[in-house]
């Protein structure tokens, strides 16, 4: 569990990094990066094309920015497990976010390795692990949470503008949508998608299953007024993680909150305007998942989704929403897609490259990749 001294930690990493700014002509310094003439040198001959956070085998943990092959091109440090990455569009911007129940946000830009002063959640708030930029790349909406009720929060930061320190300013919340959010999302120009987990949790302790209330909601991107939301009958399914397909559908990962025994379908897909549909698997293939759903990608009228905690992944058809296959992969994390086809990350520096009808390709990466990553485009 987060503590109050590793706040005072995080806090005093902060005014490190602060004064580092102030002294530098840069909005922020790169730090435990390779030499400045190798980076440069690196990043001119290979492109960017995967953002995530990951552990450390020495220990800690890092933000990594790699190549297609997963290669990094510089990684810095986090102050705590990191989770979601956020990035912008038409920009060279990205943001970190710790682990729920996060303490910090870190912004960079991925091309250059500068950092923005590390922002820390207020005493009584939590990030939540994810976030999003705006269309036109201006503003980052971040999911937060009171730490007392659990009752959500999005934090709307303002890029286009920033203080003689480089500090990003946040300028509104939006609140009133439910307990527990967690990833969200752009599901057009003008609306975020949130996935709400309705779950209330003391640090990562639940304490209302048998009244959470999970939904999937739609707010205004200007306002913050509700439009609409979705629920599924089931409401011990957590609504965690969220991708957005090539037709403009929400696709949903949860979290099953009951029984170890008991098997629930763990990824549902919404059309605006109609009900939540779930994804078709059999008991002993929703097993596999382990309860559990990280990150969802689409490809060309497919879905990949993965599962660290059950070490797998599934491919669906959107059309008939079957499951078409279902591969083992260790502590499997990010996806995102890459010259038309996917690409699987897992915590053990595996790679695959896989296509909608399953067929691999199998890679090593020195980055022991965690849940999510982020795929340039």
């Amino acid at each position: 569990m987060v503590t109050d001294l590793t706040r005072r930690k995080l806090l005093k990493m902060a005014l490190a990094s602060a004064s580092l700014t102030s002294a530098s002509s840069m909005v922020g310094c790169a730090t435990n990066l390779v030499g400045h003439s190798q980076r440069d040198s690196v990043v001119s001959n290979k492109q960017s094309a995967i953002i995530g956070c990951s552990r450390r085998l020495s220990g800690g943990y890092a933000a990594v920015v790699a190549d297609s092959t997963g290669m990094p091109l510089y990684q810095f440090a986090l102050p705590a497990r990191g989770h979601g990455i956020a990035v912008q569009p038409h920009g060279s911007l990205a943001a970190a976010f710790g682990r729920r129940p996060g303490h910090y946000m870190q912004v960079f830009d991925y091309q250059t390795g500068g950092q923005f002063p590390l922002i820390i959640a207020k005493p009584n708030r939590y990030f939540y692990g994810h976030g999003v930029f705006s269309a036109d790349g201006q503003y980052l909406f971040a999911t937060e949470g009171e730490r007392g009720t659990s009752q959500g929060i999005i934090g709307v930061y303002r890029i286009s503008t920033l203080s003689d320190k480089g500090d990003i300013e946040k300028v509104s919340e939006f609140t009133g949508f439910g307990i527990g959010p967690h990833e969200v999302v752009l599901a057009d120009n003008d609306t975020l998608a949130i996935g709400v987990g309705g779950v209330h949790t003391k640090g990562r302790t639940p304490v209302n299953l048998e009244s959470m209330q999970p939904a999937l909601v739609y707010l205004d991107i200007k306002t913050g007024e509700l439009i609409e939301q979705a629920v599924l009958t089931n409401k011990q399914l957590s609504i965690r993680h969220l991708s957005v397909t090539e037709s403009g559908d929400v696709v949903c990962g949860q979290q099953f909150r009951g029984e170890p025994e008991q098997a629930a379908p763990l990824v549902a897909i919404h059309q605006r305007g109609k009900a939540l549909e779930h994804l078709q698997a059999d008991e002993e293939e929703w097993l596999r998942f382990n309860h559990y759903i990280a990150s969802i990608a689409s490809l060309d009228g497919y879905l990949l989704a993965t599962s660290p905690r059950g070490n797998c992944y599934g491919i669906w058809r959107e059309i008939d929403k079957q499951l078409i296959d279902l591969q083992p992969l260790i502590d499997a994390s990010g996806v995102g897609v890459i010259n038309s086809k996917w690409v699987v990350g897992s915590g053990s520096g595996k790679m695959l490259t896989v296509s909608q009808h399953g067929q691999q390709r199998v890679s090593h990466s020195p980055v022991l990749w965690d849940n999510h990553w982020s795929v340039l485009a």
